[in-house]
């Protein structure tokens, strides 16, 4: 009999998945034209995922008013949170300036989400961040976004620093005791009252600690939040702004990308402005507070060491060892360092150092800021405890705390090009012949 063979192998069944795709989208500023561009982003990448059958829409993510080189933008870190989760399986953005202007936050995010397997498409520059060349071009670019967001900066801060030197009020925001509509500055009556108290009260002898208990124990608020202290007390007292004139740049953004707020020591030019809003404490009245201010500082100045501080000088403390964190500046880059470590080394403590820009970013976000502020983070934030490596808690001057957790940056990231050019030196150095 002749053999038979039968193939019994089951047939497969081929499954096809759709691959689920997001868009993201921002408007740098929340004008009503940028809005109405934002809207139109929005339906027209709908629209581009849906009409595709072989994708599923998961959705656009948009921010309103945010600049592109931060990367604590909300529906921006949402996006991220989802592409983790495994509820994305590739991104499309308008422009490589759209996702990021800053180069490691473009590079170490689009780096992050090809380790999941996520493409990001850049319709403009025709680029996969997942292809092979995709990153090579992506650095390319935005090095050029993040120029042009400089350009940009600069030519801002030129035209604000115009205004000023040409006598108008410039900047100013939320202030007790004024109300402040797209630059219009009128006396809130009701907040001008208590103004007027303090100094009045101030200038009869009592004592900033006693007015501040004054307005606790009313409930005054302030316009930023927060408990009122002797030293905002007396910030009131010395601001100019009371009796009607502006004393101008108090601060300025040290860099475009951090977008971090500093005093200004004299870096920049000053100017001081009469009558650019209507006053509430006459010129004798301010004048008599700033003469007993001053008198009271004569008596109870102390001369100490000329020690430079900084705005997080005394607030970071070590889970391991319970020692402060120290100033560091190593290549041009800022860093804070357990002083255990730093002085008596790693066998007593065994801290890693923290760039600074990572600290900040968490600050901002614990307070719900864009820009760092100096006077607010010492009002607000009692100290930022370490309590694991890559890992801090904020403790809230109120009792509350928030653990944040943050991923190291990668070697070449980290690098200069001053460092790379030493490495390079030191390499040809070290491999010259030595014969003789």
């Amino acid at each position: 009999m002749e053999k038979q063979i039968i193939d019994i192998t089951p047939l497969r069944t081929i499954s096809f998945q759709k691959k689920r795709v997001a868009a993201y989208a921002r408007v740098s500023c929340d004008k009503d034209a940028m809005l109405h561009s934002l809207a139109a982003q929005i339906d027209y990448y709908r629209k581009y995922i849906k009409r595709r059958p072989e994708w599923e829409f998961a959705g656009v993510y948009a921010d309103e008013a945010k600049t592109g080189t931060k990367d604590d933008r909300e529906q921006f870190q949402k996006l991220l949170s989802d592409c983790r989760s495994g509820l994305v399986d590739m991104v499309i953005t308008k422009s490589v300036s759209r996702f990021a202007r800053n180069t490691v936050t473009l590079l170490s995010t689009a780096r992050s989400l090809k380790e999941l397997g996520v493409n990001v498409y850049f319709e403009d520059q025709n680029i996969n961040s997942i292809s092979d060349e995709g990153e090579l071009m992506l650095s390319i670019l935005a090095s050029y976004a993040q120029e042009e967001s400089l350009s940009v900066s600069e030519n801002c801060k030129w035209y604000l620093r115009q205004r000023m030197k040409d006598g108008y009020l410039v900047g100013i925001r939320d202030m007790f005791g004024y109300n402040i509509e797209r630059g219009v500055v009128t006396i809130n009556e009701s907040e001008a009252a208590i103004v007027r108290m303090v100094f009045r009260e101030y200038n009869s002898g009592a004592s900033a600690a006693a007015l501040a208990r004054e307005l606790e124990n009313a409930n005054v608020p302030r316009v930023s939040g927060g408990r009122w202290t002797a030293a905002r007390i007396r910030d009131m007292l010395k601001n100019e702004k009371y009796k009607g004139d502006a004393l101008q740049p108090k601060k300025f953004v040290a860099d475009h990308l951090t977008k971090r707020l500093v005093r200004n020591h004299g870096e920049l030019d000053m100017y001081y402005v009469q009558g650019t809003h209507e006053a509430i404490v006459d010129e004798a009245t301010y004048n008599a507070a700033q003469e007993r201010l001053a008198a009271n500082y004569a008596k109870t100045n102390v001369k100490r060491p000329n020690t430079t501080r900084y705005p997080l000088s005394g607030k970071i403390v070590c889970g391991n060892c319970g020692k402060h964190y120290s100033h560091k500046t190593t290549h041009g880059k800022v860093a804070w360092q357990c002083v255990t470590f730093l002085y008596r080394g790693k066998a007593l403590c065994v801290a890693k150092q923290i760039p600074e820009d990572v600290l900040y970013g968490i600050i901002c976000e614990s307070l719900g800021i864009d820009e760092f502020d100096e006077e607010l983070f010492e009002e607000r934030v009692k100290e930022l405890r370490i309590t694991a490596p890559n890992e801090v808690k904020v403790v809230f001057a109120d009792g509350r705390s928030e653990l944040h957790a943050w991923k190291d940056r990668s070697r070449s990231e980290s690098w200069t090009d001053e460092m790379r050019e030493a490495a390079r030196h030191q390499k040809a150095k070290g491999g010259a012949s030595t014969d003789e």
